[in-house]
C-alpha cells in the first residue's frame, strides 16, 4: 500500500507527539471587507469637483457640497462593512450603535440629488426655473441602489440572550485595551525588519485573540483571564518595543532567541488558560445537565 513519506524534518510531519498543530502565517486570514468596489465610490467626487470650479459661486458651492457628501458616504460605507465583518466573525455581538451603511446610502442619495440639481440650475435661466423633480428621482434611485448593493447594517444583537450586559460591557472594555496592546506590538515589531519574527508575533496574537473570543462568549471567565489580558499583554508589548529597538540597531542573535523564547512561553500559557476556561465551561454544562436529569427523575420522567 502506498504511504506518504514523512519524517522529523518534513514540512508535513504528522507526528502523534504534537498536541496541537502549529499555526501558519495565514491562519485565520480574513479578506478585507471594503475592497475595490468601495474604493471606486471615491472616484465620482473627483470629476465633480473639477467640473464645478468654473460654474460660478452657487454652482461651485453645490458641486463641492455634493462631492463632499459622496466622499463622506464612501468613508461611512467602508467603516460599516468592516463593522459588519467583525459582527459576523463573533458568536456574540451587539448591533452597531451607529448604522453606518444606512447613513452612507442616505448621503449617497443626497449627493446624487445635489449633483443633479447643479445641472438643472446651470441649464435653467433663473434659479426659480430649476426643476426639483429630476434631482429627487436621482436621489431616491441612488439611495435604493446603494442599499441593494451593499445591504443594511445588522439591526439586532446576536447571541446576547441571557447575557449580563453589565459584565459584557466590562469585557468589551478589557478586550478593547488588549487589542490596543496587540496593535502596539504589531507597529513596534515592524521596526525590527524581520519577516519571520513578525509572523511569530502574529501567531501569538492569534492565540491571544482565542482567549478574547472565549471571554466574550462567557463573561464569567473575565476574572481568571484579566491578568492575561492586562498585565501579561502589557508586558509583551513593552518587551516587543524594547526588542525592536535593540534588534533594529544591532541584529543581536541572542536578543532574537530570547524574544522568541518569550513568545513561546506566552503562547503556551495563553493557550493553556484558554483550554482551562473551555473545560470549566464544559464542567458547568455537565453540572447543569445532571441537575436537570435529577429533577426530571424526581418528577417521574424516565431517561433512557
Amino acid at each position: 500500500m502506498a504511504k506518504r513519506y514523512g519524517g522529523k524534518f518534513s514540512p508535513q510531519d504528522a507526528s502523534p507527539s504534537s498536541e496541537q498543530p502549529a499555526r501558519g502565517q495565514f491562519d485565520r486570514a480574513r479578506v478585507e471587507p471594503a475592497g475595490a468596489r468601495v474604493n471606486l465610490l471615491f472616484l465620482p467626487a473627483v470629476p465633480l469637483v473639477f467640473l464645478s470650479l468654473n460654474d460660478g459661486a452657487i454652482g461651485m458651492t453645490i458641486g463641492l457640497v455634493a462631492a463632499g457628501l459622496l466622499t463622506a458616504a464612501a468613508f461611512l460605507l467602508r467603516e460599516g462593512l468592516r463593522a459588519e465583518a467583525a459582527y459576523n466573525a463573533r458568536r456574540t455581538a451587539r448591533r452597531p450603535a451607529f448604522p453606518r451603511k444606512v447613513f452612507a446610502s442616505l448621503l449617497t442619495g443626497l449627493g446624487a440629488a445635489l449633483a443633479a440639481y447643479r445641472t438643472e440650475y446651470l441649464n435653467a435661466e433663473t434659479a426659480a426655473q430649476a426643476s426639483l423633480l429630476a434631482p429627487v428621482l436621482f436621489g431616491v434611485v441612488a439611495t435604493a441602489l446603494h442599499s441593494v448593493s451593499f445591504g443594511l447594517d445588522p439591526m439586532k444583537d446576536k447571541g446576547m440572550e441571557g447575557v449580563d450586559t453589565f459584565q459584557q460591557d466590562r469585557v468589551a472594555r478589557v478586550v478593547e485595551d488588549a487589542e490596543n496592546h496587540l496593535t502596539d506590538m504589531t507597529d513596534a515589531i515592524k521596526r525590527a525588519g524581520d519577516r519571520q519574527i513578525e509572523a511569530r508575533v502574529e501567531r501569538f496574537q492569534d492565540t491571544a485573540r482565542d482567549m478574547f473570543r472565549t471571554v466574550e462568549e462567557d463573561p464569567r471567565d473575565l476574572a481568571g483571564a484579566r491578568k492575561y489580558l492586562t498585565v501579561y499583554l502589557q508586558g509583551a508589548r513593552d518587551a516587543t518595543v524594547k526588542f525592536a529597538d535593540v534588534y533594529a540597531r544591532t541584529r543581536d542573535a541572542q536578543a532574537l532567541t530570547d524574544y522568541s523564547a518569550l513568545l513561546d512561553d506566552l503562547e503556551q500559557n495563553f493557550a493553556a488558560r484558554t483550554r482551562k476556561m473551555l473545560l470549566d465551561d464544559r464542567s458547568d454544562l455537565t453540572v447543569e445537565i445532571d441537575v436537570l436529569r435529577e429533577r426530571l427523575q424526581r418528577e417521574g420522567v424516565r431517561l433512557d
